[in-house]
């Protein structure tokens, strides 16, 4: 039997009909309910988790951000090998397994991760990500009930099949968590003359150096404060140059 705050979650998950959205309930009475700090849900396009659909604000958002930003972490690994992660003390992981996220993750608070893919038959459609500040495992009570949520939220994303379609066929774009870098990704393509692949690593790249969230870098692209040439190969990083 799940209790109230968790029937009221799995409740309101399907949004209201002409919202737009595709998650309609409480990111943070989600996490209440699992006893956690943070819930977040990112899906992918391809083979990589690129939109963050639903998160409470804060620790989750910057950790999804940066998993983004780096290309790797507990969620990207948890929806690539389409199998629950869990990792109850953050600080005892070894620094090999995520070398770039583990300090920055640390440093936001973090203290304990736990991810459950977001799957229909084979495929994966995202992965949902808990974080807490205090480390130590999940009780099977709430293992259980994280899985009746992704359950549930997997159910609310396919429930609308035209919706899920129109959104990862990206038909309206502007209204993504992360606009900004898809339109980013594509001016350094056209700027650089390479790949739009190749642009998103070298926006990655210049966020990074630079420690700027991805979606912040991306927008000093749009806005045409920073600006990547061919030319630009040549220095560490691919970095852009900013134009003053």
């Amino acid at each position: 039997m799940v209790d109230g705050d968790l029937a009221a979650v799995l409740q309101s998950l399907r949004p209201a009909p002409g919202s737009g959205g595709l998650v309609g309930a409480d990111a943070e009475r989600c996490a209440r309910a699992l006893g956690v700090d943070g819930v977040a849900v990112s899906v992918m396009f391809g083979s990589v988790l690129n939109e963050l659909l639903w998160a409470t604000p804060g620790t989750s958002t910057r950790l999804e951000d940066l998993q983004y930003t780096l290309g790797q972490g507990p969620g990207p690994e948890a929806a690539a090998s389409r199998r629950p992660l869990s990792v109850p003390d953050l600080s005892r992981e070894p620094s090999g397994r995520w070398p770039a996220l583990l300090p920055e993750a640390l440093d936001l608070g973090i203290g304990a991760v736990f991810c459950f893919p977001l799957c229909v038959g084979g495929a994966c459609l995202g992965a949902m990500t808990l974080q807490r500040a205090e480390p130590g495992g999940l009780s099977e009570t709430a293992r259980t009930e994280a899985w009746i949520v992704t359950h549930a939220l997997t159910a609310a994303l396919v429930q609308d099949g035209d919706a899920w379609e129109a959104f990862a066929d990206a038909e309206d774009s502007s209204s993504f968590y992360r606009a900004a870098v898809h339109q980013a990704a594509g001016m350094i393509s056209v700027q650089a003359g390479v790949s739009l692949a190749e642009a998103l690593v070298r926006l990655r790249a210049h966020a990074f150096g630079r420690g700027l969230p991805l979606v912040e870098a991306a927008e000093d692209v749009v806005a045409r404060r920073v600006h990547f040439r061919e030319d630009d190969e040549d220095e560490p990083g691919a970095r852009g140059r900013r134009r003053d």
